[in-house]
């Protein structure tokens, strides 16, 4: 007599737990598909940090000892430090801090939290001007919804009014991510001086800098109390556009003098800008829309959708929206052919597992292949939501342009 467990014999002898143990499985694993969160390209974390200082002024020698070599010695307490590779110009140090491969992805952020507290308790041991540290850690977002927005009729200035206008309405949306913009240009005021007027007033650049600073600074004006009221006092003449710059008089060397004479002053951009986008060779200002991981694509791009419609109805005319990248699209075409693939795959070994055994035994082969997908889905949902980062791989036939100068 063999006392051995058979499963054959045992599902034949319990058929309705077997029968209640098939649906529940197949059950959960359809909600697990229709739950599961669908994006184009798998989830990953980057272990990678850069730090980022600057010291006008300096040489490359000096940047290196006293503020890079600094920087790595300092970052050597941390644990989890696989290596540091830096880059040292002239008055700048790049360092890229890289953890080791055994971090695990949700340790992560708590790590670059270290890492900026224990780059911040050395900053007084740095040289006097040095600028920064800056730190960046999230240049691996996902990005699967790119718009481009151009005007016809409107400046740069008008046009980025609008675009924060929209970014502002689309956070409105579930499972939104980060909403950036990109290539949008900071308004300056210039000053081309007349090396002419100032040579005949014996004054150069610097004094005229330094009375427009004295002038423009914010300092506290002490405050009036009245009973139970504290009224604040602030003082007037702070520079609010080019006009207040035109109308201005400074007082160097005890004689006054208008700025206007001495300067011609206009209002423009950054230049050289830091990055450029355009749109099909326009130029244009870029609206990067994320999602948070672990969201389900198709729907998240419904609704983006329903929300752009609404927003760029109620902007003027002149100002053109174009979709550049849409992840969601892309995401559709591949879990349609993965659920074609499939289906065609269950049919054709239920008819070779019917001709081949019989209706009986072929219907049992046939019925484990969903089954097995169930418990697949099950599975994938409980890994998926650990996953927490993504990279950015948006596909068009548009011809876009984003670059960055330095």
């Amino acid at each position: 007599m063999n006392d051995r467990f058979n499963l054959s014999v045992w599902a034949l002898e319990h058929r309705s737990l077997v029968w209640f143990l098939i649906i529940v499985s197949a059950l959960a694993g359809v909600l697990a598909y229709m739950q599961l969160g669908r994006e184009e390209d798998p989830s990953f974390t980057i272990k990678t940090m850069v730090i980022v200082a600057q010291w006008p002024g300096a040489t490359v020698e000096d940047t290196a000892r006293q503020v890079t070599e600094r920087i790595e010695k300092k970052l050597e307490e941390l644990d989890s430090l696989d290596y540091t590779k830096s880059q040292t110009t002239a008055g700048q140090s790049t360092v890229y801090v890289n953890l080791k491969d055994t971090t695990k992805g949700r340790d992560v952020p708590a790590v670059w939290v270290k890492v900026r507290s224990m780059i911040n308790d050395i900053k007084a041991e740095l040289p006097q001007g040095v600028v920064g540290p800056f730190f960046n850690d999230d240049f691996g977002d996902v990005y699967g919804n790119v718009y481009a927005f151009t005007a016809d009729g409107l400046t740069q200035r008008q046009l980025r009014d609008y675009v924060e206008d929209v970014r502002t309405k689309i956070l409105t949306v579930p499972n939104i991510g980060k909403v950036n913009l990109i290539g949008a240009q900071d308004e300056v005021i210039f000053l081309e001086f007349s090396t002419r007027e100032i040579a005949a007033l014996g004054i150069s650049q610097q004094d005229v800098v330094r009375t427009l600073q004295a002038q423009n600074a914010i300092t506290p004006s002490g405050v009036i109390e009245a009973g139970q009221e504290r009224v604040s006092i602030r003082v007037t003449g702070q520079f609010s556009s080019e006009e207040t710059l035109r109308s201005l008089n400074l007082r160097i060397n005890d004689r006054f003098f208008r700025l206007a004479d001495i300067a011609t002053i206009t209002r423009g951009y950054v230049d050289p800008p830091q990055e450029l986008f355009r749109f099909n060779g326009e130029t244009a200002i870029g609206l990067a829309i994320g999602m948070k991981s672990g969201a389900n694509l198709l729907e998240f791009g419904k609704s983006l959708d329903a929300e752009m419609d609404k927003v760029t109805s109620e902007l003027p005319v002149g100002v053109g929206v174009h979709r550049v990248a849409d992840q969601a699209v892309v995401v559709e075409d591949a879990v349609g052919s993965f659920t074609k693939a499939l289906f065609e795959a269950v049919a054709i070994v239920l008819v070779v597992s019917f001709l081949s055994l019989g209706m009986r035994a072929g219907f049992v082969v046939a019925l484990s292949i969903p089954l097995v997908l169930a418990a697949t889905f099950v599975v994938m949902q409980i890994a998926a939501s650990r996953c927490s980062a993504s990279r950015w791989a948006p596909s068009s036939s548009r011809s876009v342009s984003w670059s960055t100068t330095p």
